[in-house]
């Protein structure tokens, strides 16, 4: 696990997944190199000029693309160099650079991916991810050797994980599955892995066709109990803990289900370049993705699947619209930006909510977006563009707790959208879970409370303050807000009923969406009045 470093992203505590994926592509081969020599798959070397998209020598078309990819994309997940999903922040396909990492790792490309394997890939990997430790404890049981599990090679492992997935959660025909990720061991690895991959599925095969695959009791004290039910529901144990002392075992539960449960999506229409939701209901019909609109927020729509359509349409591309949970649109009602005001968006990349804000001002006012990665400042600026909104957005490089007011000056509006565990997002963000420790919670509670005093001296008299996370736990919600009125007492609660819908406002008059009871990314929000004295 990753420490945290105050000098990276404030968007996310999972900082180092900044670093260069290049170093992270260079680690796994020296790894493999390590324990393996690399056998790339036989082919004739080519002479002459070759296609600048096709410049290797080892082409093998018998690997499914999809497989291979997989197996690459999982290993460098593990290793802190992706994320599990295939869309960048531009909302672009990334199948050509997928593949450019499957032939720098394993030494070989296969065809090229098509629509197909990237939905594949898209499942495949993201719920290898999820189901990981389940998948990790069937595969340790049908090894019988905790010490050969533990020394297994990463892509041999990532093999296994996704072979039992496909068949345990996809229902792919085993024979296939087998087949094929033969094959991928013997040509990425050598013929010796391919046979304990042929061993591992078929045993494995045989329990499942027989409905007697082993299963953790769920007996015991409270942490024997814990540690069955993290396995079963594949999520770590300390978050097993955490939420059956703060919501029960049932909710619990529930809660790993949802998270383990293929994600929604929602696209927020941009009004701002006069693009309605009527028109992207008209266009969504003419790609024949499946849809239906959002019913609390007016400019979204929600879908489960047909994402690879609206990226290949260009909608995400020409800024006709955006993908953005609904949560997300409900902090940013919180918010309520006005036309002609002046608003701050303290940790602003990748900068959805800084986009959605700037979207509502409808072209008077200004919206200053802060933060500390200049990359993806960068991006930001980039999409305001092609959004038609960056004559309301200026961006500010900086580590907020070093912005002055003189620099800045104060603002009607100021939204924190706090670095936070994410225990909100895990249904989306499928590899977070396992990149999160207990630990980390006190280290991000002492974070939000700088962050929090910050953008407290960013308010003008009278201005609102909005503190939110992407968090269901109230250590990173109400107890902060708490925390933080009684350092500050010119402040006082502005409570959310006038801005999103009934269900969403608790008893202490605050923003939040819970993934059980609205079936949205888990999210808080809390709006602060600075008194004008």
């Amino acid at each position: 696990m990753e420490t945290m470093q105050s000098t990276l992203s404030f968007n996310s505590f999972n900082y180092a997944r900044v670093a260069s994926s290049t170093h992270c592509t260079q680690h796994i081969i020296k790894l493999h190199k390590r324990e393996v020599q690399l056998k790339p798959a036989k082919s004739t070397p080519r002479k002459g000029p070759v296609n600048p998209a096709r410049k290797t020598q080892n082409l093998n078309v018998e690997i499914s693309p999809h497989r291979a990819v997989s197996a690459v994309r999982l290993m460098r997940i593990e290793f802190g160099g992706a994320f599990a999903d295939l869309l960048n922040e531009q909302g672009k396909g990334s199948g050509e650079n997928e593949m450019g990492y499957v032939e720098r790792t394993l030494g070989f490309r296969t065809r090229d991916l098509d629509e197909r394997d990237l939905r594949l890939v898209t499942d495949i990997v993201g719920g290898t991810i999820r189901w990981r430790k389940y998948l990790d404890y069937l595969i340790l049981s049908l090894c019988h050797d905790e010490k050969n599990f533990g020394s297994m090679e990463p892509l041999l492992l990532q093999i296994l994980r996704m072979g039992l997935y496909e068949i345990l959660k996809l229902d792919m025909p085993p024979y296939a599955v087998l087949n094929e990720n033969v094959r991928l061991a013997k040509v990425a690895l050598r013929p010796g892995a391919g046979n304990m991959v042929n061993g591992i599925l078929r045993k494995f095969v045989m329990l499942n066709d027989r409905d007697s695959l082993p299963s953790p009791k769920v007996e015991g004290d409270d942490r024997q109990q814990a540690r069955a039910l993290a396995t079963i529901y594949s999520h770590p144990v300390w978050m097993v803990r955490r939420w059956t002392k703060s919501f029960g075992s049932q909710e619990a539960i529930k809660l790993m289900n949802w998270n383990n449960s293929v994600p929604c999506f929602s696209l927020r229409a941009n009004t701002a370049r006069g693009y309605t939701k009527v028109e992207l209901i008209s266009t969504l019909k003419l790609l024949e993705v499946p849809h239906e609109p959002s019913p609390h927020l007016e400019d979204f729509v929600r879908m489960k699947t047909g994402m690879q359509a609206v990226i290949q349409a260009g909608l995400l591309k020409q800024g006709l619209c955006s993908v953005q949970d609904e949560s997300a649109g409900l902090v940013v009602s919180v918010v309520d930006p006005q036309p002609g005001e002046s608003i701050i968006d303290c940790c602003a990349a990748p900068g959805g909510k800084t986009l959605f804000m700037a979207s509502r001002l409808n072209g008077h006012g200004m919206v200053s977006a802060i933060d500390i990665n200049e990359g993806r400042l960068r991006i930001l600026k980039e999409t305001a563009k092609s959004h038609g909104i960056d004559n309301v957005i200026t961006t500010v490089h900086s580590d907020l707790r070093e912005v002055s007011t003189t620099k800045l000056g104060k603002s009607d509006k100021v939204l924190l959208d706090a670095p936070c565990s994410g225990l909100g997002v895990l249904s989306k963000r499928a590899d977070l879970r396992w990149n999160r420790r207990v630990e980390d919670m006190e280290q991000l509670k002492h974070l939000q409370d700088e962050l929090f005093d910050s953008a407290a001296r960013l308010v003008k008299p009278c201005g609102v303050l909005i503190y939110s996370t992407c968090s269901i736990d109230s250590e990173e919600n109400e107890e902060r807000v708490a925390a933080f009125l009684q350092r500050h007492p010119e402040f006082s609660i502005d409570p959310v009923n006038k801005y999103v819908p009934p269900s969403f406002v608790t008893e202490q008059g605050f923003f939040s969406s819970n993934p059980v009871k609205h079936s949205l990314d888990g999210a808080f929000a809390a709006r602060l009045v600075l008194s004008g004295e």
